[in-house]
């Protein structure tokens, strides 16, 4: 632990770390083997797949709005984060048996909607207000991210590929529930620092004897439910999920509004901004699952020395990347910060898009290159790096500069809306996905590689040069932005 500079962080960042390493072993176990397990299992076309996966992941991201608001007021992130890991880790296993796929991805859902934002908020609390260690603590539990990511792939997506997608699925759970037992076991490390607001008020009789913690727990089955019926009714997703995020606008705005001083005011205004960028990003960075995904398993020679590599392994390439380059880049923030060179947030963001638009371009490169609609594996690695170091501009750095620029009221509430943004970025991602669909007549059945290279192609050359776009729009509105920060780097 030592050599990834735990060392110099307070000591819950290295449970915090494990903690989350091991649920996103579970969540990127599933990743891996949802797609091809719709359309090589299930049979569905593309179109039908890339809606229930849109379906499960915008949700996946919508719901952390709902978990931060209830940790904020009533159950704290401690609390929320335990029955957050209980509700996936039965989703996992849900996901071993075909009949309940959907009640599954339900589970998911809600119980991400507990985990994933207060888990981020944690970390933010373990350093105090101007610790110029927050960024290097990003970056360093975004690196537990990954190492989960990149292993969750090569056991559950090769156990899953070769022995049966159910398999996977169990494994993806039982990952889930060590990270819940580490969790459990090695609470005294957060110092309090992620109890309820009001212990007192929390276990107090709500209705017929039952408090309010309790009535948070139970109550939950209904949003469970509702998620249930949802994941396969993408377009009643979407439907949804731009009423909230309208409301959530307007709500922020009334508040900043309203409630806060002027300064205050500027720093919610970039944050809600960077939120805004960062639905662009994730829209396309996101196709790995969908469409990346799918055209790594039709188009892409995965063939090393006679033995072909299996098509869930190319996820571990993203978090491997990320494992190697994390502390490189955590290690060059805190360097040229100590010399007042570091960019600023909104120029990272700026530096970031452009690398994933890059990304594309060379996939797209690739497709044109490829005579027989077979697309070498190196190209894909390349395409890859570019996004991994993308992302190393964005995600860590927009945590981080979430938890500082928003007021200590709302905080949980705005981790919420930073995953919003993800959230609306898995429509995005569907309707650009849609777009490389390549299944036609009968369900499963396909066009040849010639003709599907092309397709796919098309759709990377035309978001790459988009998403470049949208990095130079950025870069133009730096100078706004950093002055809207209010002295916050």
């Amino acid at each position: 632990m030592a050599a990834l500079g735990f060392s110099h962080h307070p000591r819950g960042l290295a449970t915090l770390f494990l903690v989350e390493m091991w649920e996103r072993f579970s969540y990127y176990g599933m990743r891996a083997l949802l797609t091809l397990y719709l359309t090589k299992q299930l049979l569905f076309t593309d179109d039908m797949a890339y809606g229930i996966y849109g379906a499960y992941t915008s949700m996946v991201y919508l719901t952390p709005i709902f978990g931060g608001m209830l940790a904020d007021r009533l159950i704290g992130f401690r609390k929320a984060v335990t029955w957050g890991a209980l509700l996936m880790a039965a989703g996992h296993f849900a996901m071993a048996f075909e009949s309940t796929l959907h009640l599954a991805l339900g589970l998911l859902i809600v119980g991400n909607g507990f985990f994933k934002p207060n888990m981020s908020t944690i970390v933010g609390r373990l350093y105090e207000e101007g610790d110029p260690r927050r960024d290097g603590g990003y970056t360093i539990f975004y690196m537990g991210v990954n190492v989960g990511a990149f292993l969750a792939p090569l056991l559950c997506g090769y156990v899953g590929e070769t022995y049966g997608w159910h398999y996977g699925f169990g494994i993806a759970g039982v990952g889930m529930l060590v990270g819940l037992l580490n969790f459990t076991i090695r609470q005294r490390v957060l110092e309090g620092r992620a109890e309820p607001p009001d212990p007192e008020r929390l276990a107090r009789p709500l209705v017929a004897g039952l408090n309010r913690e309790w009535a948070v727990y139970i109550g939950s089955i209904v949003p469970i439910a509702f998620a249930t019926w949802l994941v396969s009714r993408f377009n009643v997703v979407q439907s949804l999920l731009t009423t909230v995020s309208i409301a959530v606008i307007v709500g922020l705005v009334l508040f900043m509004v309203a409630r806060l001083d002027s300064v205050a005011r500027s720093r919610l205004a970039v944050a809600m901004l960077l939120c805004l960028f960062g639905v662009s990003f994730w829209s396309l960075f996101e196709q790995a699952g969908s469409s990346i995904n799918l055209f790594t398993d039709r188009n892409v020679d995965r063939d090393l020395f006679g033995w072909t590599i299996p098509t869930t392994w190319f996820q571990s390439v993203n978090p491997l990347f990320i494992i190697v380059f994390a502390p490189v880049f955590s290690w060059l923030w805190t360097w040229l910060a100590a010399r007042k060179l570091e960019p600023s947030t909104p120029l990272k963001f700026s530096l970031g898009i452009f690398q994933l638009g890059l990304g594309f371009l060379a996939l797209f490169l690739a497709t044109r290159l490829a005579a027989d609609g077979s697309v070498h594996f190196a190209w894909l690695l390349l395409g890859y790096l570019l996004h991994t170091t993308g992302e190393l501009c964005v995600s860590p750095v927009g945590l981080s500069s979430i938890s500082k620029l928003s007021p200590a009221k709302i905080l949980g509430l705005m981790m919420g809306v930073w995953y919003l943004a993800f959230a609306y970025a898995q429509i995005l991602a569907t309707v650009i996905a849609r777009m490389t669909s390549i299944s036609t007549g009968e369900v499963g059945e396909a066009v040849s590689k010639a003709e599907s290279v092309g397709v796919y192609g098309s759709v990377f050359g035309q978001v790459g040069l988009l998403i470049c776009g949208v990095s130079l729009f950025m870069f133009l509105l730096v100078p706004f932005l950093k002055r809207g920060m209010k002295g916050i780097h």
